[in-house]
């Protein structure tokens, strides 16, 4: 029987404070922690310690760079969250390889659409080689065919050769540890490339400072590891940490969302991130389910990332797992990016969501946070994500770049060793968003509360009417939790240019099939949106899973937009 890497290790504790990932699996391999991976029936697959990934690994980069293989050649990597992709991931570690990771099919809807775009990614890493499951083994060879790569499919690949006489290179700190795509463009994708020194500064920041690890802790995961949140948070800076961690596919989370709860119970796991969307979901289903045998007493650091807090579903999730130990004190919800290896701020550790109430119709029209008085129409809570992380800067800028001071809402853009080197071989697209100076434009808007971030939107996203900047997940969360049949998710707002000005348009993902049940709808969250906004907006109905997402499963704006100005919905709209 196959049982679970230990928790607490009896290594010293090194906090990241290594020059290279190499030298920090080294390290690790010398106890006794690792890697845990299990199916959507909670069953134990594969315990991989640390020791037998290093030993694995160091074997394979020698049969990768026998077959053909030089160092600084990019490797795509298809990111299953399984053994064979944290091999393969260390592999190129040990040969000096760039490890590119790849999403997995789910968001793309669909064989060919998935092709296409991981040969985009392909494309963009200039890979020479691409890795991937057994069962996606003939969609990766679609997508790789004519790229002229030296190896292509499973690990199996190099089984054959011989790497006896290979001696690994030396890892340096300004070495490329990784690429990490962004999630969310229709445009070619960009890589992100993060040098060793990078990844290591942010994974000290995290450890020491931001979650204050400890020899004790155990982190379970079901975060993608194709996205920054799940390969830099959730498996390089515990290993670089030497904590074992618990997987669940990503998959299967959203199928059972209480395993995910009932593997912190099971390994008493302490640390445990997701997006807001993930906290929504195992408290709905907790309203159908047994939440018997819970135990959730050890989650000390239950953290919130990747897309914008909703403090409401924080209360909820907290509300509805106090009785099995929850404590709402563990959120901490935090700010970052990929372009920053991860994380740029975390919030004060044992303090819970606190938030900043604020006068919405100020902020709209005047850019400014300011508490609502007697004569608030509209008011609106923002979530405080903690102080910049150290050794790094952040400042909010106005459009002429002058700095702002607290409760100003301007551009965010910070500094600091996390940054990443570029993005891959563009270096216009680099320039444009990481200055001389080392500054780079986030392109997230927010403003400084008591010393702490706080995000109002991305820049991009904002809608303008009549002189008011509107934040479309304002629009969004508001339909949401007013129109009972609506869901997290359900609903996206976006403005199309028309000649009469700015159009506001919603697409709401609609299940009823009746006409009379569609006119309702459409009426309510047009409604809805006209009382608490004072916005009139154009309703258009979509159907169910239609709503395009990121392949880290945030909607996208942007490709929804494209969408509809291409007529890909043909939904009846309202106003």
């Amino acid at each position: 029987m196959v049982s679970p890497t230990p928790s607490f290790h009896a290594l010293p504790s090194r906090l990241a404070d290594f020059t290279t990932v190499p030298e920090a699996i080294s390290y690790a391999a010398q106890g006794e922690t690792g890697l845990n991976f299990y199916s959507g029936k909670g069953e134990l697959l594969e315990a991989l310690p640390y020791r037998d990934m290093k030993a694995q690994a160091e074997a394979l980069a020698r049969r990768m760079l026998a077959s053909g293989l030089v160092r600084g050649d990019r490797v795509a990597i298809i990111a299953e969250s399984d053994g064979d992709f944290m091999r393969a991931f260390a592999a190129c570690q040990f040969a000096g390889l760039v490890p590119a990771p790849l999403p997995l099919p789910a968001a793309f809807g669909g064989k060919d659409a998935y092709i296409d775009h991981i040969r985009r990614m392909m494309q963009g890493a200039s890979a020479a080689a691409a890795l991937s499951p057994a069962n996606l083994a003939d969609w990766v060879a679609a997508a790789a065919d004519g790229l002229g790569m030296k190896a292509v499919g499973t690990l199996a690949v190099f089984d054959g050769v011989d790497g006896s006489g290979i001696e690994l290179p030396t890892i340096g700190p300004d070495d490329l540890c990784y690429l990490q795509f962004s999630s969310g463009s229709t445009r070619f994708p960009l890589g992100v490339a993060v040098t060793q020194r990078a990844l290591m500064a942010n994974a000290h920041a995290i450890t020491a400072h931001g979650l204050k690890i400890t020899k004790d802790d155990r982190c379970v995961s079901w975060l993608p590891l194709y996205h920054d949140m799940g390969l830099v948070g959730f498996l390089l800076t515990p290993m670089v940490c030497q904590v074992s961690i618990d997987y669940l596919p990503t998959r299967e989370f959203a199928r059972r969302p209480l395993l995910w709860l009932s593997l912190i119970t099971r390994n008493r796991g302490t640390l445990s991130y997701s997006p807001s969307f993930g906290y929504e979901l195992a408290a709905r289903r907790a309203e159908t389910a047994s939440t018997e045998g819970l135990d959730l007493s050890t989650w000390r650091g239950a953290g919130i990332g990747g897309d914008m807090v909703r403090p409401r579903v924080m209360r909820k999730f907290a509300e509805t797992f106090a009785n099995r130990g929850f404590k709402a004190q563990a959120f901490v919800p935090s700010y970052g990016m990929a372009e920053a290896s991860l994380a740029l701020s975390f919030a004060p550790l044992d303090t819970g969501v606190v938030t900043d109430l604020v006068d919405l119709d100020r902020l709209e029209n005047e850019g400014v946070a300011v508490p609502p008085d007697a004569d608030t129409q509209r008011s609106r809570e923002f979530v405080l994500n903690g102080p910049v992380l150290p050794l790094h800067e952040l400042e909010i800028r106005d459009p002429d770049g002058r700095i702002l001071p607290e409760k100003r809402v301007g551009r965010v853009f910070t500094r600091g060793p996390s940054l990443m080197r570029e993005y891959l071989d563009r270096p216009e697209e680099t320039a444009a968003v990481l200055s001389p100076e080392g500054w780079l434009d986030t392109g997230d808007l927010g403003y400084l509360c008591d010393g702490q971030i706080v995000i109002t939107g991305r820049a991009k996203d904002l809608i303008l009417v009549n002189g008011r900047n509107i934040w479309p997940q304002d629009l969004e969360w508001s339909a949401e939790h007013a129109v009972e049949s609506l869901r997290s998710g359900d609903v996206v707002a976006f403005s199309v240019d028309k000649d009469a000005g700015e159009d506001v348009t919603v697409l709401v993902q609609c299940r009823a099939t009746q006409p009379d049940a569609r006119e309702a709808l459409m009426a309510a969250v047009s409604g809805v949106l006209r009382s608490a906004h004072g916005v009139e907006v154009t309703v258009v109905l979509v159907p169910p899973h239609s709503l395009p997402q990121t392949s880290s499963g945030k909607l996208s704006r942007s490709r929804a937009k494209q969408m509809y100005v291409q007529g890909a919905f043909s939904a009846k709209a309202s106003g």
